[in-house]
């Protein structure tokens, strides 16, 4: 190395002095090419242009409160009907949040993504096969003296040889790696000089403290397996949340269109109070305050029917989003699934085990403990010294042919060789073992608290949920008994008005206090139909209500052989058929199941035909 370096200093030297001698400075030579590539000193951004384009659907403008594109057909949706579509529509899968939907951050990509990683363990433990093929020509030189001490002679000494070297090796669910090898190197010196030494040998090596046994080396294999099942149980929470998602959406929909049909039916009794306030104030029989009052209240009605039908196309954006679908497809969607009156009862105790067994949380959160206790024995198997025992046995053969053209064979195993050893080796104090063993004892005891801390948030959880159920309930029944009666107190009004015994006013306030009650019992048992799904969703059973399964979807190409083995390992998948149908399924708005009448009917019924009204005369005694 010394005489390599002396050398090149010398040419460089050489090289100086010549440039010098000519008259050349180096800044006037041309620049060399750069050994290296410069470094990366600003930002380099593409225009926006420059990316790849997407596809963009053809997607209509979405209805406004100003453009409600009220002519657009119907489409009759069930909820089961909606279930199906957000689970069709779910490969990115999206949870309902408000007037929106966000991506839950899973994709039905990655338990199989995931699921790969056992393949990686396993490789490990594949046998491997080496070839190395190497031709090599060597000449050396040489001197010898002459007789003469002033002479000498330059020779050189050439070998052509050819090296085949090939090796079967694998690893061992015990830790060892054994490997069978077969050596050939033909080699020939001189013409009519030739041999090929051969060797034929088995070497095993076998851990018998660090790094050996069964349960560690097979630890990171059932990490692999136990990441596989938490992505699984993570996709099925998201995909349990996107299931409460479409039903809160659905019912919210039923709500907020009951909703609308009220104020709307408020809207035509505020202003046919203002029509005969307005007639009324016309031949003086009225004063103006009447009318006042009614366009007052005629105003209200229409910003709350205005707040009512944009809470719809909300709602419908919201469910649409959800599903999967686009903001306006030329269709509008109808609800046909009635929501259910029928009060629940549930048993806490059932309620808490199916929670502890069902949640996909708490699933997870169990996994992971048990992904602890095989990094434990990890973290313990790397506190042990490295004790390796090693065994080798080799057969060695050679054969040629001599200059004077005779051949040689060894017999085989007539030459053998073999080593047997024990080697050890141990950081002193195992400071860095201890430390890493100590710290995974202290990762399982939080977890295990954790644990803990889930089921007891789960039982609250489900507390709640059982509280807002029987509120929301209470709640139905109070508005369905408040619809009673201000339905009974609006045919009171409205005979005593036709009979002409009360002002139309409380026939208004009537009609208002009936509106409001509808509104609130739509709201109600909407949110106990809600809460329904909620306690399905919280006790771990909302996918296995619904009869949701889930199905794998295999790939020829995951297949050892890849490409080449198309068809050899993994059958095409059977993709299941629809589940059951869980809600009845009506041929009518959801909403008409509230049993909704318009009291303008009867009362424009009974309305008497206008009569001409005179005006009062005036009384001559009045004082002026």
């Amino acid at each position: 190395m010394r005489s390599v370096l002396h050398h090149l200093c010398v040419a460089l030297a050489a090289l100086a002095s010549l440039l010098a001698s000519a008259g050349i400075a180096p800044a006037q030579l041309p620049p060399l090419p750069r050994l290296l590539p410069p470094g990366q000193s600003n930002i380099r951004v593409r225009d926006p242009s420059q990316l790849p384009r997407l596809p963009t659907a053809d997607i209509p403008p979405p209805a406004t409160i100003f453009q409600p594109q009220a002519d657009l057909p119907e489409r009759y949706l069930s909820l089961d009907e909606a279930i199906r579509i957000g689970l069709a529509n779910s490969q990115v899968v999206r949870i309902l949040a408000g007037l929106t939907a966000a991506s839950s951050g899973r994709t039905v990509h990655d338990p199989a993504i995931v699921n790969n990683q056992i393949d990686e363990q396993l490789a490990r433990f594949d046998p491997t096969l080496s070839i190395d093929n190497t031709w090599n020509r060597r000449d050396t030189p040489g001197f010898v003296f002459d007789p003469d001490p002033d002479q000498w002679f330059l020779f050189g000494s050439r070998r052509d040889d050819y090296l085949f070297d090939m090796g079967l090796s694998k690893v061992t669910a015990s830790g060892g790696t054994a490997r069978m090898g077969i050596l050939a190197n033909p080699q020939r010196d001189r013409p009519g000089f030739r041999q090929t030494p051969s060797a034929l040998d088995l070497t095993y090596v076998q851990p018998l403290l660090r790094g050996g046994g069964r349960a560690a080396n097979r630890a990171p294999i059932v990490l692999a397996r136990i990441d596989a099942e938490r992505s699984y149980f993570q996709l099925k929470d998201g995909v349990q949340e996107l299931v409460r998602g479409v039903i809160e959406g659905y019912w919210a929909l039923v709500a907020a269109r009951t909703d609308v049909w009220a104020r709307q039916r408020q809207v035509e009794q505020a202003q046919f109070a203002l029509d005969r306030a307005q007639a009324a104030l016309d031949v003086r029989i009225a004063d103006a305050s009447v009318a006042a009052q009614a366009r007052v209240s005629l105003l209200n009605f229409r910003t709350s029917l205005v707040a009512a039908e944009n809470a719809v196309l909300d709602r419908e954006a919201a469910l649409r989003n959800v599903l999967g679908l686009p903001p306006m497809d030329g269709q509008r969607i109808v609800p046909i699934s009635p929501p259910t009156t029928q009060r629940r009862h549930f048993d806490w105790t059932a309620l808490l085990e199916l929670a502890e067994q069902r949640r996909p949380d708490l699933i997870e959160l169990k996994l992971v403990l048990e992904a602890d206790q095989q990094a434990l024995l990890l973290a313990r198997n790397e506190t042990y010294p490295q004790l390796d025992a090693v065994g080798r046995y080799r057969w060695n053969g050679l054969e040629g042919t001599l200059p004077d053209g005779s051949n040689l064979r060894s017999s085989f195993g007539e030459f053998n060789d073999w080593t047997l050893g024990v080697n050890f080796s141990v950081p002193l104090g195992l400071r860095r073992g201890r430390a890493a063993l100590r710290s995974q004892e202290l990762i399982i005891a939080r977890d295990r608290a954790n644990l803990q801390q889930g089921l007891h948030a789960a039982a609250h959880q489900l507390a709640l949920t059982l509280r807002n159920l029987e509120r929301s309930w209470e709640q139905y029944d109070l508005a369905r008994q408040t619809r009673d009666a201000a339905a009974l107190n609006l045919n009171l009004q409205i005979e005593n008005y036709l009979a002409g015994r009360v002002q139309f006013i409380n026939v208004l306030l009537a009609i208002t206090d009936w509106g409001n009650a509808i509104g609130s019992e739509a709201q109600f048992l909407a949110s106990f139909n809600v809460e329904l799904a909620n306690l399905e969703r919280q006790s771990g059973m909302i996918l296995e209500t619904h009869g949701v399964r889930f199905y794998e979807e295999r790939f020829y190409t995951l297949g050892p052989l890849g490409e080449l083995g198309r068809g050899r390992e993994f059958p095409a998948s059977l993709r299941p058929g629809a589940n059951a149908d869980r809600y009845p399924d009506g041929q009518r708005p959801a909403e008409e199941a509230f049993d909704l009448q318009n009291p303008v009917d009867r009362l424009n019924r009974h309305r008497p035909p206008p009569e001409p009204i005179e005006p009062p005369r005036p009384n001559p005694s009045a004082p002026r």
